[in-house]
């Protein structure tokens, strides 16, 4: 498997735009952005508390 051209991008886009309609996909990215800043901030949390035990 090689990496995505612009033309199989576009076909990804433009299957999701079909299944989910115009309507839909700005939920499921706000969802989305959502979710990665939860994961970003929970990493962010986990790290913090490591290196205050090795400060210990």
């Amino acid at each position: 498997m090689g990496r995505l051209g612009v033309t199989e991008i576009l076909i990804i886009l433009l299957v999701v735009l079909l299944l989910f309609g115009g309507k839909k996909i700005p939920e499921l990215m706000r969802g989305l952005g959502t979710g990665i800043k939860e994961f970003k901030d929970a990493a962010k949390g986990d790290e913090k508390a490591n290196t205050k035990e090795e400060n210990k």
